[in-house]
Protein backbone atom coordinates (compact mmCIF):
# COMPACT_ATOMS: atom_id res chain seq x y z
CA UNK A 1 0.00 0.00 0.00
CA UNK A 2 2.84 2.38 0.44
CA UNK A 3 4.24 1.95 -2.34
CA UNK A 4 1.22 2.76 -4.27
CA UNK A 5 0.86 6.05 -2.23
CA UNK A 6 4.22 6.67 -3.59
CA UNK A 7 3.44 6.05 -7.22
CA UNK A 8 0.15 8.68 -6.91
CA UNK A 9 2.49 10.98 -5.23
CA UNK A 10 5.17 11.10 -7.68
CA UNK A 11 2.12 11.18 -10.29
CA UNK A 12 0.81 14.62 -8.35
CA UNK A 13 3.97 16.01 -8.03
CA UNK A 14 4.59 15.37 -11.99
CA UNK A 15 2.00 17.19 -12.54
CA UNK A 16 2.16 20.18 -10.38
CA UNK A 17 5.90 20.86 -11.71
CA UNK A 18 3.95 20.98 -14.99
CA UNK A 19 1.27 23.49 -13.82
CA UNK A 20 3.78 25.38 -12.39
CA UNK A 21 6.21 25.63 -15.24
CA UNK A 22 9.05 24.45 -13.36
CA UNK A 23 11.90 23.95 -15.46
CA UNK A 24 12.51 20.87 -17.07
CA UNK A 25 16.16 20.36 -15.26
CA UNK A 26 15.35 21.02 -12.08
CA UNK A 27 12.82 17.67 -12.20
CA UNK A 28 15.15 15.59 -11.60
CA UNK A 29 16.38 16.72 -8.48
CA UNK A 30 12.91 16.65 -7.36
CA UNK A 31 13.12 12.49 -8.50
CA UNK A 32 16.06 12.20 -6.32
CA UNK A 33 14.85 13.55 -3.68
CA UNK A 34 11.38 11.33 -3.62
CA UNK A 35 13.88 8.61 -4.71
CA UNK A 36 16.28 8.92 -1.45
CA UNK A 37 12.67 8.87 0.78
CA UNK A 38 11.64 6.11 -0.99
CA UNK A 39 14.95 4.19 -0.31
CA UNK A 40 15.32 5.03 3.02
CA UNK A 41 11.66 4.00 3.95
CA UNK A 42 12.44 0.45 2.49
CA UNK A 43 15.58 -0.12 4.25
CA UNK A 44 14.53 1.52 7.66
CA UNK A 45 10.72 1.86 7.82
CA UNK A 46 8.20 -0.20 9.86
CA UNK A 47 4.87 0.10 8.26
CA UNK A 48 3.63 -2.05 11.17
CA UNK A 49 4.08 0.80 13.72
CA UNK A 50 1.00 1.85 14.69
CA UNK A 51 0.66 6.12 15.03
CA UNK A 52 0.67 7.32 18.11
CA UNK A 53 -2.09 9.49 19.75
CA UNK A 54 -1.84 12.63 21.28
CA UNK A 55 -2.87 11.49 24.44
CA UNK A 56 -0.06 10.03 26.81
CA UNK A 57 -0.66 6.71 26.30
CA UNK A 58 2.31 3.79 25.93
CA UNK A 59 3.43 3.84 22.59
CA UNK A 60 2.41 0.26 20.81
CA UNK A 61 5.37 -0.44 18.89
CA UNK A 62 5.96 -4.50 16.88
CA UNK A 63 9.03 -6.20 15.15
CA UNK A 64 8.55 -6.24 11.49
CA UNK A 65 7.29 -10.20 11.11
CA UNK A 66 10.40 -10.11 8.29
CA UNK A 67 12.76 -9.47 10.89
CA UNK A 68 10.90 -12.20 13.67
CA UNK A 69 11.53 -14.50 10.39
CA UNK A 70 15.22 -13.21 9.82
CA UNK A 71 16.19 -13.37 13.24
CA UNK A 72 14.61 -16.92 13.63
CA UNK A 73 16.71 -17.59 10.08
CA UNK A 74 19.54 -16.63 11.83
CA UNK A 75 18.90 -17.59 15.42
CA UNK A 76 16.83 -20.44 15.18
CA UNK A 77 14.02 -21.17 16.99
CA UNK A 78 12.60 -23.32 19.61
CA UNK A 79 15.56 -22.71 21.59
CA UNK A 80 16.59 -21.15 24.79
CA UNK A 81 17.19 -17.73 23.16
CA UNK A 82 13.84 -17.89 21.11
CA UNK A 83 11.89 -17.86 24.58
CA UNK A 84 13.24 -14.02 25.53
CA UNK A 85 12.67 -13.23 21.92
CA UNK A 86 8.99 -14.04 22.59
CA UNK A 87 8.77 -12.23 25.80
CA UNK A 88 10.45 -9.11 24.73
CA UNK A 89 8.07 -8.66 21.62
CA UNK A 90 5.15 -8.93 23.49
CA UNK A 91 5.67 -6.26 25.79
CA UNK A 92 6.76 -4.34 22.94
CA UNK A 93 4.16 -4.58 21.42
CA UNK A 94 1.63 -3.70 24.44
CA UNK A 95 4.01 -0.20 25.09
CA UNK A 96 6.12 -1.73 28.08
CA UNK A 97 9.27 -0.69 25.89
CA UNK A 98 11.75 -0.30 29.18
CA UNK A 99 10.56 -3.66 30.74
CA UNK A 100 11.30 -5.87 26.63
CA UNK A 101 14.99 -4.65 27.65
CA UNK A 102 14.94 -5.66 30.65
CA UNK A 103 14.17 -8.91 29.89
CA UNK A 104 16.68 -9.23 27.31
CA UNK A 105 19.32 -7.87 29.79
CA UNK A 106 17.65 -10.55 32.02
CA UNK A 107 18.79 -13.16 29.21
CA UNK A 108 22.02 -11.86 28.53
CA UNK A 109 22.73 -12.54 32.54
CA UNK A 110 21.26 -15.64 32.41
CA UNK A 111 23.58 -17.16 29.60
CA UNK A 112 26.49 -14.36 28.80
CA UNK A 113 27.68 -16.55 26.15
CA UNK A 114 25.03 -16.22 24.07
CA UNK A 115 25.82 -13.97 20.91
CA UNK A 116 21.77 -13.92 19.78
CA UNK A 117 20.61 -12.77 23.40
CA UNK A 118 23.84 -9.82 23.52
CA UNK A 119 22.12 -9.01 19.82
CA UNK A 120 18.71 -8.69 20.84
CA UNK A 121 19.33 -6.73 23.51
CA UNK A 122 20.91 -4.28 21.75
CA UNK A 123 18.11 -3.89 19.46
CA UNK A 124 15.50 -3.61 22.92
CA UNK A 125 18.05 -0.99 23.88
CA UNK A 126 17.81 1.26 20.28
CA UNK A 127 13.94 0.45 20.97
CA UNK A 128 13.81 1.71 24.49
CA UNK A 129 16.26 5.14 23.91
CA UNK A 130 13.95 6.15 20.59
CA UNK A 131 15.65 5.06 17.70
CA UNK A 132 19.05 6.12 18.74
CA UNK A 133 22.03 4.15 19.47
CA UNK A 134 23.21 4.15 22.73
CA UNK A 135 26.84 3.42 24.18
CA UNK A 136 24.62 0.55 25.86
CA UNK A 137 23.44 -1.10 22.82
CA UNK A 138 27.02 -0.32 20.82
CA UNK A 139 28.22 -2.41 23.66
CA UNK A 140 25.53 -5.32 23.06
CA UNK A 141 25.70 -4.98 19.76
CA UNK A 142 29.54 -5.50 19.83
CA UNK A 143 29.87 -8.29 22.57
CA UNK A 144 27.59 -9.98 20.27
CA UNK A 145 30.02 -10.02 17.58
CA UNK A 146 32.73 -11.08 19.69
CA UNK A 147 30.91 -14.05 20.93
CA UNK A 148 30.12 -14.82 17.03
CA UNK A 149 32.60 -13.65 14.88
CA UNK A 150 31.70 -16.32 12.58
CA UNK A 151 27.63 -15.61 12.70
CA UNK A 152 26.29 -13.11 10.43
CA UNK A 153 23.46 -12.24 12.70
CA UNK A 154 25.19 -9.85 15.50
CA UNK A 155 26.56 -7.90 12.15
CA UNK A 156 23.37 -7.75 10.20
CA UNK A 157 21.16 -6.33 13.18
CA UNK A 158 23.90 -4.03 14.20
CA UNK A 159 23.92 -2.81 10.81
CA UNK A 160 20.14 -2.04 11.09
CA UNK A 161 20.60 -0.29 13.96
CA UNK A 162 22.97 2.28 12.36
CA UNK A 163 20.65 2.60 9.49
CA UNK A 164 17.75 3.64 12.08
CA UNK A 165 20.27 6.46 12.86
CA UNK A 166 20.95 7.05 9.57
CA UNK A 167 24.75 6.28 9.56
CA UNK A 168 24.22 4.22 5.78
CA UNK A 169 28.17 4.12 5.73
CA UNK A 170 28.10 1.74 8.61
CA UNK A 171 25.09 0.25 7.42
CA UNK A 172 27.37 -0.56 4.44
CA UNK A 173 30.25 -1.78 6.00
CA UNK A 174 28.53 -3.77 8.63
CA UNK A 175 25.95 -6.02 6.40
CA UNK A 176 29.32 -6.00 3.88
CA UNK A 177 30.43 -8.11 7.02
CA UNK A 178 27.10 -10.35 7.45
CA UNK A 179 26.66 -11.20 3.83
CA UNK A 180 30.53 -12.11 3.36
CA UNK A 181 29.77 -14.31 6.81
CA UNK A 182 26.60 -16.10 5.26
CA UNK A 183 27.33 -19.34 3.06
CA UNK A 184 25.65 -19.22 -0.27
CA UNK A 185 23.00 -22.05 0.28
CA UNK A 186 21.38 -20.17 3.32
CA UNK A 187 17.59 -18.99 2.74
CA UNK A 188 18.52 -15.47 4.06
CA UNK A 189 21.56 -14.26 1.92
CA UNK A 190 18.93 -12.51 -0.07
CA UNK A 191 17.70 -10.77 2.25
CA UNK A 192 20.88 -9.37 3.09
CA UNK A 193 22.33 -8.56 -0.53
CA UNK A 194 18.91 -6.78 -0.84
CA UNK A 195 19.21 -4.78 1.48
CA UNK A 196 22.62 -3.98 1.34
CA UNK A 197 22.03 -2.92 -2.92
CA UNK A 198 19.19 -0.20 -1.16
CA UNK A 199 22.08 1.00 1.03
CA UNK A 200 24.69 1.00 -2.05
CA UNK A 201 21.44 2.63 -4.10
CA UNK A 202 20.60 5.49 -1.19
CA UNK A 203 24.64 6.39 -0.60
CA UNK A 204 24.61 6.71 -4.57
CA UNK A 205 21.71 9.44 -4.38
CA UNK A 206 23.14 11.44 -1.15
CA UNK A 207 26.41 11.70 -2.64
CA UNK A 208 25.13 12.67 -5.89
CA UNK A 209 22.73 15.28 -4.27
CA UNK A 210 25.94 16.49 -2.28
CA UNK A 211 27.77 17.10 -5.41
CA UNK A 212 24.90 18.63 -6.80
CA UNK A 213 24.73 21.41 -4.14
CA UNK A 214 28.36 22.43 -3.88
CA UNK A 215 28.23 22.45 -7.86
CA UNK A 216 25.26 25.52 -7.45
CA UNK A 217 26.17 29.00 -7.85
CA UNK A 218 26.20 30.94 -4.02
CA UNK A 219 24.37 33.98 -3.80
CA UNK A 220 26.31 36.99 -3.56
Amino acid sequence: MGWVMLGLLALASGLLLWRLRVAPALWSLVGAAMMLGAIGYSVQGRPSLPGVSAEGQRERRTIDPSLKELRQAMFGRFNFEESYFIASDALLSSGAVAPAAQVMLGGVQKAPQSAALWTWLGMMLVEKDGGTLSPAAKLAFEQGMRLAPEHPGPAFFYGLAQARTNDFARTRELWMRALALTPKDVSYRQDIAVRLVLVDRLLALQARERAAGIAQPQPE
